[in-house]
């Protein structure tokens, strides 16, 4: 059995975006519910959340940024820069929890003390630009992950696979004329999905051409399609790429049930999935994932799909056949 870190914190539900908001505190609490239901909790390393250090969040983000963010909250704003963007007092704080508990896992993966962590963080990350909040994201929760590794570890190869149906434009956009970050991503096509970014053509700029790639999966498919385009395109990518850690953005609005998407992921897919995501960093990153929560709105599915990844993190491979598609 893996050594799994998981990182949770009461903290992150005070990060609220008002009524109907579907990027909501219930999100975690479905989740710590079905990580209950499965008694997985006695077997996961529990990680303390900790603020990140600013300077840890200037690597990544625009000061003016940070400091709008934090203003907003501070003068009782209710949103920062669009609607989707909802805030209160306590969300530039939970989003420094949020990125300082996914360092906090990073850094006991990479001392050998955790083979692997699921970061059960809100707000998510994924969308947020360098000097702006987008699509429920204010910090990049995974792209400050990335660049403490660089930085502190000095890890040469970093392959981040993010497969929340939506298009990560923030991580893509930090890293993408760099080398030494691959961004992968799986999403909804972006000419029927927020935020619009990710075709096949994006494949980095400059030193990071051919450093990005984009896998967009039309609506009404799920996991034949989304099996193919993997087998495709990640993973004889990342076999010549050889990271030698992995960060993923598990988004889980991919599913059949969420109303996110009109993409038709089963449970079973995603298991598919993130036993190729394990199969590839025992090959090349020894077993070493931090996991990041980002998208999954259907409460009723959560608790399911979150404990299924646990389950594979811990190294219990789940089922993949039924793979079910149009």
């Amino acid at each position: 059995m893996n050594r799994t870190g998981l990182l949770f914190d009461d903290r992150y539900l005070l990060h609220r975006t008002g009524p109907d908001h579907p990027e909501a505190p219930e999100r975690l609490t479905a989740i710590r519910q079905g990580l209950q239901q499965g008694a997985l909790l006695p077997r996961l390393t529990p990680i303390e959340a900790r603020p990140a250090d600013q300077k840890r969040i200037e690597v990544v983000h625009a000061v003016e940024h940070i400091r709008r963010f934090e203003e907003a909250c501070l003068m009782g704003k209710s949103e920062l820069g669009h609607p989707d963007n909802q805030i209160c007092e306590e969300t530039f704080a939970t989003a420094l929890l949020a990125a300082g508990g996914v360092l906090e896992a990073a850094g006991l993966v990479l001392e050998g003390k955790l083979d692997n962590a699921f970061c059960a963080v809100r707000p998510p990350g994924h969308h947020a630009e360098a000097d702006q909040a987008l699509g429920f994201c204010f910090f990049n929760n995974v792209a400050v992950a990335a660049r403490f590794i660089q930085q502190e570890w000095g890890i040469e190869r970093i392959g981040i696979i993010d497969f929340d149906v939506h298009h990560g434009n923030g991580t893509q956009h930090i890293f993408e004329r760099e080398s030494r970050v691959f961004y992968y991503s799986i999403h909804e096509h972006p000419t029927f999905s927020y935020p619009g970014t990710g075709r096949e053509f994006e494949r980095g700029l400059e030193a990071g051409y051919g450093y990005t790639l984009n896998s967009p999966v039309l609506p009404g498919y799920g996991d034949l399609e989304y099996r193919d385009a993997l087998q495709r395109d990640l993973l004889p990518a990342f076999d010549r790429f050889k990271p030698e850690v992995i960060l993923v953005s598990a988004g889980f609005d991919a599913h059949q049930d969420d109303d996110m998407s009109a993409i038709n992921l089963t449970t079973a897919g995603y298991s598919w999935i993130m036993n190729r995501i394990m199969e590839l960093a025992e090959r090349h990153a020894r077993g070493r994932i931090i996991s990041v929560l980002e998208g999954g709105y259907a409460l009723d599915r959560l608790p399911e799909l979150a404990a299924n990844h646990v389950k594979i993190l811990l190294g219990n491979h789940e089922e993949e056949n039924n793979l079910c598609g149009r």
